[in-house]
């Protein structure tokens, strides 16, 4: 009878997880049923924020952060957990709503990305009435493809839509009570997910979620999403600084500086070039890299070159740009500040006081005048060049611009150069010192004109000796067809109208006790693949050799950053020949060591610079980027993979590390401090 007994509890507790287990599966079943709009809104949003880290950032690690997709995860459920509120025939609008708010974020960073190697800034917006001048560059060398495949994720959620309404017809009715009841829970499930993020977050996380500047590292713990909130606030930050925060700021500058040595120090450059007139050249998109290559004999840039052997060439310079570009290198020359870390300093902080180059020389009764061939409103230059310092700025409205002269976005570099000579003339018989800016064109990304450009061929030509003992000329194709192709013939292009400008200043006579400034503004922004193929061409298959090819030319991610090192020359008539004048410095050098260096030459000086003058600290000198990264002498930090590569055989110690990240993030803090909340105006200027 026990025995019937036992039997009949084993059978009935097999019964019951028989039953159990059929319940549950029919209530999973049943809720993926009566869900799926809600599960397919899921789904397609952190798919879609996946397949942008895909994207951008091509390491498993990054594109499959268990962080980054529980970020996401979570920001869609909480979202999405409110659609419950609604009745069922108006739940889709809910979440259709959210789905193409999500998709439009995935969108706008993953083109946003392919231009600047950065994620969008609210604060960015405002700059889209410049997109008109540049509609082509997006269009031809941004806009891709892979920006369309988001769209899937509405298409698929309206597809399921349809599909659960043709069978349910929305007739189904549901209690005020039960919708609440649902939300509670969605809404629940979602925090619990939420303090499981929470827990998982280190205090690195936390420090670099406040400050945002390093955005991809903040994509990659935080998802896209959570950045894309965090950003808008931060944005709404100069608004907000103005009324809280002042304090905290004037504090910390003022801690900065006082304890910066900020010692005069003399060198063998002290006062060489003090009264003499300044030529400072903008070179658009120019890049060092380029200037070591030739085609078929015929080098990239010949008169670029011509002046770095005959005067100063700095050879390990860097632009420091952020989402600025051209305004950010002109803002960083001029003040030695670095660019905001949201937004642009020619845009929303042009009224601020700076203490920029012009504005010192006129101490020295300079007059001070900019040149550009481009709308005067264009990055705010009408308004910002004021705020640097220049007398007058002349623009497009003073250029004759015909239709023939047009290259790229306006007129081109040989026919602005022409122009601008007897306005030059003009101001050197007024003025007997001068400072003159030209910004150059041209050479602007997309890089499209080429039947404009003149000959210049990218290609490989060889001649060989065939076996009747004839010789023939074969052509490779190359570079021809890149992007990067493109780009040395419009290069060649700017550097001939550069040669053109240089012959024909000194004709005007205008050479004469005057010191020439070149600077590449920033790297030209190409594709790494065309470098490949430019360092691993395979002639006789017209590709790139594999990585496994025993010829293969390594051409990483690491390469590519210090490939985007640009030109800085320093040239007088006399320099050739002359040992101060006429040298190559190799000391690794930023875009803000610009004013302190030509500050101890022409013999002015800013307290406030964060640069320094390259001859006082040479090799100790440390180039911070934007974003976090920074280089020296012998190591190139990356702060987004907190990796680093080695320069030379110099020892590396993690206390280096540690110490030259925490200069470069209190420089980046002390230097938007300074343009936001506006700490260089003199305090008699301040509004009581």
């Amino acid at each position: 009878m026990k025995r019937i007994k036992n039997g009949f509890n084993e059978l009935k507790n097999k019964l019951t997880k028989y039953f159990t287990k059929v319940k549950r599966d029919h209530l999973v079943r049943e809720y993926f049923k009566e869900n799926m709009l809600f599960i397919t809104f899921v789904i397609t949003c952190v798919l879609n924020s996946t397949i942008l880290r895909f994207f951008c950032m091509h390491t498993i690690e990054n594109y499959l952060s268990v962080k980054a997709i529980l970020a996401d995860l979570t920001v869609v459920i909480i979202a999405g957990s409110f659609g419950y509120l609604f009745k069922p025939k108006n739940r889709f609008t809910y979440f259709m709503i959210l789905e193409i708010f999500f998709t439009a974020i995935c969108m706008i960073n993953s083109v946003y990305y392919t231009f600047y190697t950065s994620f969008a800034s609210v604060s960015m917006l405002v700059l889209t009435q410049y997109i008109g001048d540049v509609g082509d560059a997006v269009v031809e060398n941004v806009l891709q493809l892979k920006d369309l495949i988001y769209i899937i994720g509405p298409l698929l959620l309206l597809f399921v839509y349809l599909k659960t309404k043709k069978k349910s017809n929305n007739k189904k009715i549901e209690l005020k009570s039960i919708r609440k009841k649902k939300t509670l829970k969605t809404l629940s499930f979602g925090g619990c997910l939420l303090l499981l993020f929470l827990v998982t977050m280190t205090s690195l996380d936390v420090s670099r979620f406040v400050k945002q500047w390093n955005k991809e590292y903040i994509v990659m713990r935080f998802g896209i999403y959570v950045y894309q909130a965090n950003d808008l606030v931060t944005s709404l930050q100069p608004k907000i600084n103005a009324m809280f925060g002042f304090d905290q700021a004037k504090k910390e500058f003022t801690e900065y500086f006082d304890n910066k040595d900020n010692t005069k120090v003399t060198n063998e450059y002290t006062d060489i070039f003090k009264g003499k007139n300044v030529l400072v050249i903008h070179g658009e998109s120019m890049m060092t890299n380029a200037m070591k290559l030739s085609f078929n004999g015929q080098e990239v840039t010949p008169n670029l070159n011509k002046l770095a052997s005959e005067g100063m060439f700095f050879s390990n310079f860097y632009s420091q740009v952020s989402v600025g570009t051209s305004s950010d290198t002109e803002l960083t020359f001029n003040t030695s500040l670095m660019p905001t870390k949201s937004g642009t300093a020619f845009v929303s902080y042009s009224d601020r006081y700076y203490i920029g180059i012009p504005k010192l020389l006129k101490e020295q009764d300079y007059y001070t005048y900019s040149m550009h061939a481009n709308n005067a409103d264009f990055w705010n230059r009408r308004a910002m060049h004021n705020s640097l310092g220049y007398d007058r700025f002349i623009a497009k409205a003073e250029y004759e611009v015909k239709k023939e002269n047009i290259i790229g976005l306006g007129l081109s570099d040989k026919e602005f150069f022409a122009q601008s000579i007897p306005k030059m003339q003009d101001i050197a018989k007024e003025h007997s010192k001068w400072y003159a800016l030209s910004i150059m064109l041209s050479n602007h990304t997309p890089f499209s004109d080429v039947t404009k450009y003149g000959e210049f061929p990218v290609d490989m030509k060889e001649t060989i000796t065939k076996e009747d003992g004839t010789t023939e000329e074969v052509t490779y194709p190359y570079m021809e067809g890149t992007k990067l192709g493109n780009y040395f013939k419009s290069l060649h292009y700017a550097d001939s109208a550069l040669g053109e400008y240089m012959d024909e200043l000194d004709k005007a006579g205008l050479l004469e006790n005057t010191v020439v400034i070149i600077y590449g503004d920033h790297d030209a922004r190409l594709p790494r693949k065309d470098y490949n193929r430019l360092y691993n061409y395979d002639k006789e298959n017209d590709k790139t050799l594999d990585s496994e090819d025993p010829n293969y030319h390594e051409y990483d991610s690491y390469q590519y950053e210090i490939g985007r090192r640009v030109p800085l020359i320093i040239w007088t008539k006399n320099s050739k020949g002359n040992s101060k004048l006429n040298r190559e410095i190799t000391d690794v050098m930023g875009m803000y060591d610009c004013q302190p260096t030509l500050g101890n030459m022409f013999g002015f000086s800013n307290q406030y610079a964060l640069g320094n003058d390259i001859f006082n600290i040479k090799d100790k000198n440390i180039v911070a980027f934007p974003n976090g990264n920074w280089v020296t002498n012998k190591v190139y930090y990356n702060s987004q993979k907190q990796a680093y590569l080695s320069l030379n055989e110099e020892p590396i110690t993690e206390e280096e590390i540690t110490n030259n990240t925490e200069y470069t993030n209190k420089l980046l803090d002390v230097s938007n401090n300074i343009i936001v909340f506006n700490l260089l105006k003199p305090e008699e200027e301040i509004e009581e």
